[in-house]
């Protein structure tokens, strides 16, 4: 019982960090959130930060982890409501990009994040996308709407075109335009795998 407990409060304490720094970074940008601050926000010191995370780059992993997760999630669920595996891949890889434009995502994932953890496609939480897309993608030349192609290859391909859109629309000046460039280019880029193009 005394065991459970402690593991429980861990996770409580863990909880309150990741939420008291996904609003410090989201507010004021990893480089610029005061430890201090954030930790106090949490209830909880300094102390408590390092134990858990390392350091304050272990706690942006976290916060990393959890919305790369939400985003995955998202934009899954998106595509299952697009009524077929082609369509729904497709509009996984849309809803992906078009999250750029959100302020939380843009500027502690696709901003902050790779300048401070360094490159995104090499992050934990990027498996398991990298795996729902590698299994649609396997059904999809199953089913021969996609060329017989390594499904592993096809998958990275397609999560790195989305990927690399997400970050030309978070770092552009004119976010609306280039959001319009990057979903046609990822449509066509993805289209190019049909076993019978559109």
């Amino acid at each position: 019982m005394a065991g459970r407990k402690r593991s429980e409060m861990m996770e409580e304490t863990r909880a309150k960090l990741i939420a008291s720094a996904r609003k410090a970074f989201a507010e004021n940008g990893f480089a610029a959130a005061s430890m201090d601050d954030l930790t106090a926000e949490a209830g909880l010191t300094r102390g408590a930060l390092y134990h858990n995370f390392g350091d304050k780059r272990g706690l942006l992993q976290a916060v990393i982890d959890q919305l790369d997760t939400e985003m995955a999630r998202r934009a899954h669920d998106i595509g299952a409501r697009a009524g077929n595996d082609w369509d729904g891949l497709l509009a996984e890889g849309v809803a992906y990009i078009e999250m750029a434009l959100e302020p939380e995502v843009q500027r502690i994932v696709l901003l902050d994040g790779p300048a401070f953890l360094g490159d995104p496609s090499q992050w934990p939480s990027q498996n398991g996308c990298l795996q729902m897309t590698r299994q649609t993608v396997e059904r999809l030349i199953a089913q021969g709407i996609v060329r017989p192609l390594d499904p592993e290859a096809a998958a990275r391909l397609l999560n790195g075109a989305a990927l690399n859109a997400a970050l030309w629309v978070a770092a552009s000046a004119d976010q609306q335009d280039v959001l319009a460039k990057a979903v046609a280019a990822f449509r066509a880029l993805a289209e190019g795998l049909l076993a019978r193009p559109s």
